[in-house]
């Protein structure tokens, strides 16, 4: 049986037809992948971006200007204004003490420096200042420094330094003087005269999964996440430098407050509360706020 012969181009009529549909659809998907796609960039554009999380930092904020340190410095300034309280030392001498350290440190305790120079105050151990363990104590440091300064007569009224100079014996005795003005800002918020004026703030730490495994389970693991303050710690080295923690006046308990925020970090504490008034280790409050039904006798520590 003969079969109708296909007349010529009807087939590739027919395939022409089929590719300019899938032509069509292709191009209305693409269109819409690209609508699509525009969208969703201009939402995230708009989107609130995560905020970095800071690093371990203090901010000291008084009337006389603010400065931005590490939690190192602070802890060396904290340590020093404790000790010239503990030797009923005025603000002076704290300033000159500052700016000296400022000077030979940068408020660091640095374990080196020219020739056997270390410490805070670059003190020598070939100079009688004594061992360099002893030197590497900011504690000790502090006190040699002070019992050397109080011997300068009239250093009270020197110029800064004139009076840093008559203890270090520096090469370069001019140089302390320039950090006069922020060796008085630290001073007047580490010594309590300005109350609230240093806040920290520090990465909260986790414990060690080992530590959580031992205690077992999942309030093994709660108690890691959240190893307890060492309120009882931090108490004792702050008697090692003050010589006692009692608080007999707003200025001194303001001392002791700005001691402990400047320590937070290294004693796990996430609360510091006095006079009612509270700091936190948290980023989202800036500086102490009211509400805390602490009183004017203790610094509470939590």
């Amino acid at each position: 049986m003969a079969t109708e012969p296909i007349p010529p181009g009807r087939f590739y009529s027919v395939h022409l037809r089929f590719s300019r549909g899938v032509i069509t659809i292709a191009a209305i998907v693409l269109i819409l992948a690209v609508g699509i796609s525009f969208g969703v960039y201009q939402l995230l554009k708009r989107a609130p971006k995560p905020l970095a999380v800071p690093e371990a930092h203090c901010v000291v904020r008084t009337p006389g200007g603010d400065r931005e340190m590490d939690i190192e410095q602070a802890r060396i300034a904290a340590t020093i204004a404790a000790v010239a309280a503990r030797r009923k030392l005025p603000e002076r001498a704290v300033v000159i003490a500052y700016a000296t350290a400022l000077q030979e440190s940068k408020l660091y305790n640095l374990d080196y420096g020219d020739r056997d120079s270390v410490g805070v105050f670059q003190q020598r151990e070939s100079q009688g200042w004594g061992t360099k363990k002893q030197i590497m104590d900011p504690v000790y440091a502090t006190e040699r420094f002070f019992a050397a300064l109080v011997k300068v007569k009239g250093y009270r009224k020197m110029p800064v330094a004139e009076a840093a100079q008559e203890v270090q014996r520096s090469a370069a005795g001019y140089a302390y003087g320039p950090h006069q003005e922020e060796a008085e800002i630290l001073a007047a918020a580490f010594t309590g005269r300005v109350p609230r004026a240093v806040h920290c703030w520090y990465p909260p730490e986790t414990g060690q999964a080992g530590d959580a495994q031992a205690s077992g389970g999942k309030a093994g693991a709660e108690q890691a996440a959240a190893p307890r303050p060492k309120t009882a710690q931090a108490r004792r080295q702050l008697k090692r430098a003050l010589g006692s923690t009692t608080v007999t006046g707003s200025k001194r308990g303001w001392l002791i407050a700005a001691w402990s925020v400047a320590h937070a970090q290294r004693y796990g504490l996430s609360r510091v509360e006095y006079a009612g008034a509270r700091w936190s280790n948290d980023t989202r409050v800036e500086g102490w706020v009211d509400g805390s039904a602490s009183g004017s006798r203790k610094v509470e520590l939590a």
